[in-house]
């Protein structure tokens, strides 16, 4: 097979395992959210003067984009770039790939679950300060952009192959 077309690498198992991890915290504080501390309830609640736990269902992209599709088109598509993202993880030949990949991976894959258990990705932390605010966002969302970001800084610092 292919180099580019590996789809279990020298890293791949613990690419899994991070994937796993990221996945299961966020499938976790989401059950305990919704499930056993009822944030429908208590909404908003209050954790400093510019965060507050809430509870919103998106049911689009980000900032809601692209809602009316509903969730198949939205969990095929997310499914695809997983696909890839896991793809470029199991040829990576570094571990450190490995692990800001899987922590995309699991990202992406807790809200693919939301989207086919709840209908929508379950958001609940709420930023906002002296009168603006940022959309509701969820530990899942947390892990794709943080590993995004990461990504994007090593492709323009790191120049190890």
């Amino acid at each position: 097979m292919p180099e580019h077309l590996k789809i279990w690498g020298p890293f791949a198992v613990f690419g899994l395992v991070v994937a796993a991890l990221v996945f299961g915290i966020d499938q976790g504080y989401k059950t305990w959210m919704l499930h056993y501390y009822n944030i429908a309830e208590r909404q908003p609640v209050q954790i400093t003067p510019f965060l507050d736990l809430v509870i919103v269902f998106n049911k689009g992209i980000s900032y809601g984009w692209l809602k009316g599709l509903g969730p198949w088109p939205l969990i095929a598509g997310q499914s695809l770039v997983t696909i890839f993202l896991w793809l470029w993880l199991a040829g990576s030949k570094r571990k450190f790939d490995a692990i800001v990949l899987g922590v995309i991976v699991g990202g992406a894959l807790g809200n693919i679950a939301d989207r086919i258990i709840y209908g929508g990705v379950a958001d609940f932390f709420f930023l906002h300060a002296y009168g603006f605010s940022w959309y509701v966002f969820n530990l899942a969302d947390v892990a794709v952009v943080a590993g995004a970001a990461i990504l994007v800084y090593t492709s323009f610092t790191d120049k190890t192959e």
